[in-house]
């Protein structure tokens, strides 16, 4: 009797947890699908523009794609795309479930930590790791005092990319799977436990496949980062789709880049079809309910490896960019440099990243619903196109907002609501993928008991939905943050006359070669950010059970 009770318990956990399939409840109200549908529809805006520029060039469009160049380019491209995704969901989910699941000495310094590289702009960071990393670099004179070396390999290239775009990268990978672990239900892995099975069979078995849809979101967000970055690649002289673009964009060829900027959309549609592949149908709910906290993980002696693998992350992500920029900004400072107040800038890039945060996360919420609760190809292909713009580099974006703006809606040009409407363009899939991950580990039944009282669909939204993915939204909250407090193309081409952030500073005082001027408000970014994100982080207490 009793191996009867633990071989149904067994049962009931594998079902409940990743083997079950998601069914539709009931056609969705308007307050879910008119607002999904009229934000699927507006984030379009830049295919339709790659389109109708991309028709004048008729046939020529094909045989300039058909280049041996441009198939070499897709190579290099491939290639980067699926090397930084692999390497930081490598490192992204051990450090989201050390941060969120373990005994890790300082948890909250480490899931700050681990999560400030995102908001270090790509050009920025490939320029610091140069001369860092680089053949007469910094390290290459340590390490010259001190064992003689007198030539380190060179960065430029692949590996160069590869590293920088890794170390950036990682943390989307970070958030999305820690958002999701504070929303996995321990009693699945305590039943798993009392079952017999070990620690480490537990998250293999039972916690990792409740995590696929948060690692996979992840994943895609890094993959389509890798895709569209232009700053490091072309810093580092590795050539790549987004080079090419902007190299077309340089000679004013807009033509042509439009073509290449829909190779980008049609890689773009090939991960969302592979992504789709792997995240498969099954649930990744409860069937019962909880308010038990999750248990801390021992690490035992495993204590000291995890300590040093963040600490080392750490070091290469966040200490080493900040370091040139300290040693930056201290030259300059000797040298008897000005530098400008950086108020007005601080008090721009916080105002308009938290009013992008905000309206995206809204925007983010009825499209991540639609495609949880009512599944289909309608859905399907709402959750798919907000990926569109994320999957391609800012000027591409800002350059078709000015096309339709400027043509059709000439008062709201160059205005802050046009602006907000790119960065929710650009950082969409971000907040829906986050805001998704979360609503996949809420039982509908609970949606179906509060209709079943009378609840309005509003009423459900407001008691139910939001509570339960506070942790989703505000995990993709803090991503579309963080990446519009850095966000350069968009801000330049479309942000009102004089108005200027921290990631412009940077951006004007790099190229004019002051270095000490753009390590003031780099630090300023990172600081910014810092006390920020710490604030939303701060929140755990009240998304956690």
């Amino acid at each position: 009797m009793a191996l009867s009770r633990l071989e149904h318990r067994r049962s009931a956990l594998r079902a409940t947890a990743y083997r079950g399939r998601r069914q539709p409840t009931r056609w969705p109200s308007a307050l879910v699908w008119l607002p999904a549908t009229l934000v699927g529809v507006a984030v379009l805006l830049p295919l339709v523009y790659l389109v109708l520029r991309a028709l004048t060039l008729g046939d020529a469009a094909w045989a300039f794609l058909a280049g041996g160049r441009n198939v070499q380019i897709l190579a290099n491209s491939a290639l980067l795309v699926v090397s930084v995704t692999g390497t930081s969901v490598l490192f992204g989910v051990p450090l989201a479930w050390l941060t969120a699941r373990s005994d890790l000495p300082l948890r909250r310094f480490w899931s700050l930590v681990t999560v400030l590289p995102l908001v270090i702009p790509s050009y920025v960071a490939a320029y610091l790791f140069v001369l860092f990393l680089g053949e007469k670099g910094t390290l290459q004179r340590w390490l010259h005092s001190l064992f003689g070396v007198e030539r380190l390999p060179g960065i430029y290239g692949f590996w160069g990319a590869w590293l920088v775009l890794t170390l950036l990268c990682f943390p989307y990978v970070v958030l999305s799977v820690r958002a999701a672990l504070w929303r996995v239900d321990p009693a699945l892995e305590e039943s798993a436990r009392a079952l017999g099975h070990s620690q480490t069979k537990t998250f293999f078995r039972v916690t990792l496949p409740l995590l696929r849809p948060a690692i996979l979101s992840g994943a895609l967000l890094v993959a389509l980062y890798a895709l569209s970055d232009f700053g490091a690649v072309s810093f580092l002289n590795y050539k790549t789709f987004t080079w090419a673009i902007y190299l077309q964009y340089g000679t004013i060829n807009r033509a042509l880049a439009a073509a290449l900027s829909l190779v980008l959309v049609a890689f773009t549609v090939v991960l969302l079809l592979f992504e789709r592949r792997a995240r498969g149908h099954s649930t990744y709910y409860s069937s019962g309910t909880t308010n038990a906290p999750a248990t801390r993980v021992p690490l035992g002696a495993w204590r000291g490896v995890a300590l040093g693998f963040c600490a080392l992350v750490a070091l290469l992500s966040l200490l080493v960019p900040l370091g040139v920029l300290l040693q930056w900004f201290v030259k300059g400072v000797l040298a008897g440099e000005t530098i400008q107040s950086l108020w007005g800038l601080t008090f721009n890039s916080l105002f308009v990243a938290g009013a992008a945060a905000l309206v995206t996360v809204v925007a983010a919420l009825p499209i991540a619903t639609l495609s949880v609760r009512h599944p289909g190809w309608f859905s399907t292909a709402l959750e798919r196109a907000t990926h569109i713009g994320f999957a391609l580099p800012g000027i591409v974006v800002a350059l078709s907002l000015v096309f339709f703006f400027a043509r059709y809606a000439r008062p709201l040009y160059q205005g802050f609501p046009v602006l907000i409407f790119a960065y929710v363009t650009l950082f969409l899939p971000v907040a829906v993928g986050a805001v998704r991950s979360a609503l996949l580990q809420v039982n509908p039944n609970v949606e179906e008991a509060a209709r079943g009282l009378g609840k309005s669909p509003l009423a459900v939204l407001r008691l139910v939905n939001l509570p339960l993915v506070r942790s989703g939204m505000g995990a993709g909250g803090a991503m579309v943050f963080l990446l519009t407090m850095k966000e350069l193309p968009a801000t330049l081409i479309l942000g009102p006359t004089g108005f200027k952030t921290l990631a412009t500073s940077v951006w004007t005082h790099i190229n004019e070669a002051f270095f000490a001027q753009a390590a003031a408000p780099s630090l300023a970014l990172v600081l910014a950010s810092c006390g920020s994100l710490a604030f939303i982080l701060g929140q755990k207490r009240r998304w956690e059970r």
